[in-house]
């Protein structure tokens, strides 16, 4: 009787069978609430699985061991330890991505070409087709409920707070700018001398935050987004691919292409996103947005701001 009731035990403590991912976006789901606790090699697999599907879709055993440098076997434990079958499942989900998005895809395959073709491009005419490529691959990758669920919390948050640094700080500059016009009580999270922890103090359970930033990811806006997590906000991120730090664990997320004509990388699609986030929060706030626009307007033409 010990023995089967020890069995009995055994069977019940066992953690429940998991579902293998039948698409890429469950597969960055899982890989995220798993990311914390992979060894260093497979965290490396996972990061780059989920910032390069397109790469990773006819890539070998070899040829993806060799690009993380670790070893085939590590790769084949990695994916079977997904509940996959085995490395193909794996790479059916990245292909089955690639799908997806294979229309878009064609329509800009010739733009990562052009910046090394032999001829002489027009260095606008360049940067034309990569913005227009960034803003038409971003735009497409917008998952409709996270869009709800970020201007309703834009929307109707007692207090929006908005960071972004470094780069990204015209970003967070200018949805900070366009929000302000259409509501109250938007602030710009600056990183001024000892000030980022007394502006983070304002934030509460219920407000918003909006975390801005690509790599290499600025420590600061990671661990402010950690402290908004906690606190009971609820939290945006605007970044660049699903193993960005930002994405972890954040209530809505959104990825932006920013591939540059050189070595600086384009904000052409942030802009497009906050311009679109922001014209959706004035729509839903309705009548508000008229008369917030209408204050405005009274002041500007008081202080005689133009000519």
């Amino acid at each position: 009787m010990q023995v089967i009731s020890a069995r009995l035990r055994a069977v019940s403590s066992e953690a429940p069978p998991t579902t293998p991912p039948t698409t890429f976006d469950e597969l960055v789901a899982l890989l995220q609430q798993r990311l914390a606790d992979l060894s260093p090699s497979h965290r490396l697999l996972a990061e780059l699985v989920m910032a390069d599907p397109e790469g990773i879709a006819f890539m070998t055993v070899s040829e993806l061991a060799a690009a993380v440098r670790v070893n085939e076997s590590t790769v084949v434990r990695f994916a079977s330890g997904l509940d996959l079958d085995g490395y193909p499942g794996l790479t059916r989900l990245c292909r089955a991505k690639l799908r997806e998005e294979a229309q878009l895809l064609r329509r800009f395959s010739h733009v990562e070409q052009l910046a090394t073709d032999d001829k002489p491009r027009d260095p606008l005419s360049l940067a034309a087709d990569f913005d227009q490529a960034n803003i038409a691959r971003t735009l497409a990758r917008v998952d409709p409920p996270a869009w709800n669920g970020a201007v309703a919390a834009l929307t109707e948050a007692p207090r929006v707070h908005i960071l972004g640094l470094r780069k990204c700080y015209t970003v967070s500059y200018l949805l900070g700018y366009l929000l302000r016009l259409v509501r109250d009580d938007v602030e710009i999270v600056t990183q001024g001398p000892g000030t980022l922890v007394d502006e983070l103090r304002r934030l509460r359970p219920g407000d918003c935050f909006v975390a801005i930033g690509i790599h290499r990811y600025n420590g600061d806006t990671v661990r402010a987004l950690r402290w908004a997590q906690r606190t009971g906000a609820t939290t945006i991120a605007l970044t660049d691919n699903p193993s960005s730090p930002l994405a972890e664990g954040t209530d809505h997320t959104f990825y932006v292409d920013t591939t540059g004509v050189a070595l600086l990388r384009s904000l052409a699609a942030f802009t497009s996103l906050v311009q679109a986030l922001a014209n959706a929060v004035a729509a839903a706030r309705g009548v508000d947005t008229i008369s917030a626009l209408a204050r405005e307007e009274e002041l500007l033409d008081e202080f005689g701001v133009y000519e």
